[in-house]
């Protein structure tokens, strides 16, 4: 059986019981299921994670290096077993207390293996950190926020007109605010309008005079006061 798939033995099957994959073969997929944008959103940049519980474990295992080293060095000195131990048991707390308080206790800053994917991550991670606060970025920011936004907008718009969404209802009122206020204008400027051509109507109107005296009137009455005297 080659890679345990396929005959157990070649012998009456007139193949060399090389198994490979067929080229010819084609994976049916399933096309008619909907698309889930909550399970595969593809604008969202997800960082990998790196376990915490290996990063310790390598951390102790830094310290350990460094305790090992002075042991071996000691030794070649033929130093004391007790001293030996001492010194090391010393060193061991030391290296322990500045791990614990955050400290790099495994020196200067060197290029990660292929293999420490953990410790890649965890610097990539503090290097995002860093970026985020010198670009003054919400710690609560989510990436591809800005389609949701522009999402939730097209769905508004093609929201039913029964059902009107609040935006569009405190749009609908500012929007009446401004047609009555707009309306209460031009009514008062039509009003001024006509009381101003009203004003101009009566001042340009002739005035009316007493209607004077024409000579006959004048005449008879001098008559009758002619007569008046006579009499």
């Amino acid at each position: 059986m080659s890679e345990n798939v396929g005959l157990s033995t070649p012998r009456g099957s007139g193949t060399s019981g090389h198994v490979q994959r067929s080229l010819a073969h084609i994976r049916h997929r399933d096309r008619g299921a909907p698309y889930n944008k909550d399970k595969d959103d593809s604008f969202r940049h997800r960082p990998r994670q790196p376990d915490q519980g290996i990063l310790e474990h390598e951390r102790k295992r830094e310290v350990e290096l460094k305790v090992f080293e002075l042991r071996d060095k000691l030794e070649e000195e033929e130093v004391d077993e007790d001293e030996i131990d001492d010194r090391c048991d010393a060193l061991r707390k030391k290296l322990l207390a500045e791990l614990a308080a955050g400290k790099n206790v495994s020196g200067a800053k060197k290029a990660f293996k292929q293999h420490q994917v953990h410790e890649m991550a965890d610097a990539k991670m503090k290097e995002t950190e860093r970026l985020r606060r010198a670009l003054g970025v919400r710690a609560d920011y989510e990436e591809g926020s800005h389609w949701k936004r522009q999402e939730e907008k097209q769905r508004e718009a093609a929201a039913p007109r029964d059902e009107p969404s609040p935006k569009r209802e405190q749009h609908r009122r500012r929007q009446d605010d401004y047609d009555d206020r707009r309306h209460n204008s031009d009514r008062r400027r039509e009003d001024d309008r006509e009381r101003g051509s009203s004003d101009d109507e009566r001042e340009a109107r002739p005035r009316r005079t007493a209607p004077r005296d024409t000579p006959e009137e004048e005449g008879e009455i001098v008559e009758s006061d002619e007569d008046g005297n006579r009499d």
